[in-house]
């Protein structure tokens, strides 16, 4: 299994922070993490994100995404469009996604930098378990730092626990195996 890294509009050293505060790099094999470069195409474009997956990565094999922003946008294009050429998507996790409807015959997690954002992007696809910063933080801190980002992680029962955002990330991709 892979893991797709889809950032948002932002300096691609954001990311590199991002994957080291999570300390996946160690976790994976090199080649299962495979970064949809920013620097190259636009982060919302579905088209550019699939086909990104499609020429780095075998539709034999499971994938799991991480996005964020306005990577969010392109990336939820590109996993329907994985799972219409025959791939299979173990996760999706969407952070600060605001506005963008999330639904897929694939679980879905999102985190929010905020109360706010946690709780109107719901009401476009609340998907299953979630974050919220509490308190709230700035947009890139959740991308940039996300085991400084305290708040709530909130189950399918609604039942919520105090963590960081990075153990939430943790847990999820201990669960999918990523």
């Amino acid at each position: 299994m892979s893991l797709i890294i889809c950032p948002g509009i932002h300096e691609p050293t954001l990311t590199e922070s991002f994957l080291a505060e999570l300390k996946v790099k160690n976790q994976q094999k090199p080649g299962n993490i495979l970064i949809f470069p920013i620097q190259d195409y636009p982060a919302y474009s579905s088209g550019h994100i699939l086909h990104f997956m499609c020429e780095n990565h075998s539709l034999s094999s499971p994938i799991a995404m991480i996005s964020f922003s306005a990577g969010v946008v392109g990336a939820i294009g590109a996993a329907w469009g994985w799972q219409l050429l025959g791939g299979k998507v173990t996760a999706f996790i969407a952070l600060d996604g605001w506005g963008v409807p999330l639904t897929g015959s694939f679980p879905i997690h999102r985190l929010s930098h905020d109360y706010f954002t946690h709780w109107s992007s719901a009401l476009l696809g609340s998907g299953e378990d979630s974050f919220y910063a509490a308190p709230s933080v700035e947009h890139l801190e959740l991308w940039r730092q996300p085991q400084t980002v305290v708040g709530y992680s909130i189950d399918k029962s609604e039942q919520k626990r105090r963590t960081t955002a990075a153990q939430f990330l943790t847990m999820l991709l201990d669960r999918y195996k990523t």
